[in-house]
């Protein structure tokens, strides 16, 4: 029951949290921290960093509305981030305006789950068998986005679906084959263990009532040199909509695979 009403509580009634967002870019900013995307932090660099940075990651797994909000409040601290968007979340006028800001808009990818639903495979074997049918389709998928958008991605970022959950495989595993990584042409992916290594904390947002692990971020902050922040725009704002619209979809695909 607990479980439920936070459920609830989270998805339909939680107050905005923008304004805690808002203030925790001062914050940094404050502490001398430098704001920036996750394709400007990967892009080779002349010398080792020499100032404290912050790097955010945003997944857009739903709720376009509450990114663009987010959007909004980084341009006005003139910092820029990472913006991955899912294929049922691709808002292609919002995707150019992060470009043009100076932002990243690249994609939040779930080839392996979808196909593993699709043809109803329960077995992590036989998914990893039809990985080059996969391959395939997300290389299709990543040159849809950037014929529409007309930008090469260099950085994306796995998605965790509840099937990637049940098959105990990640969407990430297409991608540590290094021969079809140049054949894509991406840096790096954003669970890469090699890009983690270079963060001295990486911490991510959670549904309310634990809001962050393994930490808040305002506690981290000239405390740790190099820091990751994924958020999700669900976990700062309600997006009644768009919230049900998910849930149903969730239930609807369980059942059918």
């Amino acid at each position: 029951m607990k479980t439920v009403v936070q459920r609830l509580y989270s998805d339909y009634l939680m107050p905005s949290r923008l304004q805690e967002y808002d203030a925790l870019l001062q914050a940094a900013r404050d502490a001398g921290y430098r704001q920036q995307s996750l394709r400007d932090f990967v892009r080779p660099r002349a010398a080792v960093l020499r100032e404290p940075t912050l790097v955010h990651r945003h997944d857009i797994d739903s709720d376009v509305r509450t990114a663009a909000k987010m959007f909004a409040i980084e341009a006005r601290h003139g910092i820029t981030s990472s913006f991955y968007f899912r294929l049922s979340t691709l808002d292609y006028g919002l995707m150019r305006e992060i470009e043009a800001y100076g932002s990243e808009a690249s994609y939040h990818f779930e080839e392996v789950a979808d196909f593993a639903k699709r043809h109803h495979l329960k077995d992590a074997d036989a998914v990893r068998r039809r990985f080059p049918e996969i391959r395939s389709a997300f290389l299709a998928n990543l040159g849809t986005i950037e014929s529409t958008l007309g930008i090469k991605l260099r950085t994306v970022a796995s998605h965790g679906d509840f099937a990637n959950r049940r098959l105990k495989i990640i969407n990430n595993e297409i991608l540590l084959d290094p021969a079809f990584r140049a054949q894509c042409g991406i840096l790096c992916e954003a669970y890469d263990a090699d890009l983690l290594a270079q963060f001295d904390k990486y911490i991510s947002d959670r549904p309310p009532p634990v809001l962050y692990h393994p930490m808040a971020p305002r506690a981290a902050l000239g405390v740790f040199r190099s820091i990751c922040l994924l958020t999700h725009p669900l976990q700062w704002e309600t997006n009644w909509r768009d919230t049900t619209r998910c849930n149903v979809r969730r239930i609807v695909e369980g059942l059918n695979w």
